[in-house]
């Protein structure tokens, strides 16, 4: 399965696009939108490249999600999984009880385990507060853009 342009969007608004390189609010060298990958402090990039980027960084992102769920799932749900995933990383997914419970089809659990995940640097975010809940909206095929 493929990200839709839903998914892309919700990426894009949440991370946003710097062309600086910037720490993330878990301290880790970050470019364009949310790529970590090689990424030095005082790196810097074109918006074009900044697309690029995240294009090649879906790819990977799509990979893990399609590795990792077992059941069936929407073209919404695996959005919100590969933003999630985008966001978090691939052992934050693998490790999770949202995992384990998608996995075992209980659908209706997984809007609650996604927000569970707000915080960083140990401080719950008010970003990831609206970040997880469109998230979750976007999981069960519901209007997330006001988030």
């Amino acid at each position: 399965m493929k990200i839709s342009q839903e998914g892309i969007e919700l990426i894009k608004k949440f991370e946003g696009c710097r062309t600086e390189s910037y720490r993330c609010a878990a301290d880790v060298p970050t470019l364009g939108y949310g790529h970590t990958a090689n990424v030095k402090d005082g790196d810097s990039c074109t918006q074009e490249e900044a697309e690029s980027m995240l294009a090649e960084d879906l790819v990977e992102f799509e990979n893990y999600v399609n590795d990792l769920v077992t059941v069936e799932i929407t073209p919404t749900q695996f959005d919100a999984l590969v933003a999630f995933t985008f966001n978090l990383g691939p052992k934050n997914l693998g490790e999770s009880t949202l995992l384990r419970l998608l996995n075992l089809e209980k659908y209706d659990e997984i809007p609650a385990q996604f927000r569970r995940w707000n915080k960083a640097g140990g401080k719950v975010l008010d970003g990831l507060i609206r970040r997880r809940e469109a998230e979750s909206l976007l999981f069960q095929g519901k209007e997330w853009h006001d988030v």
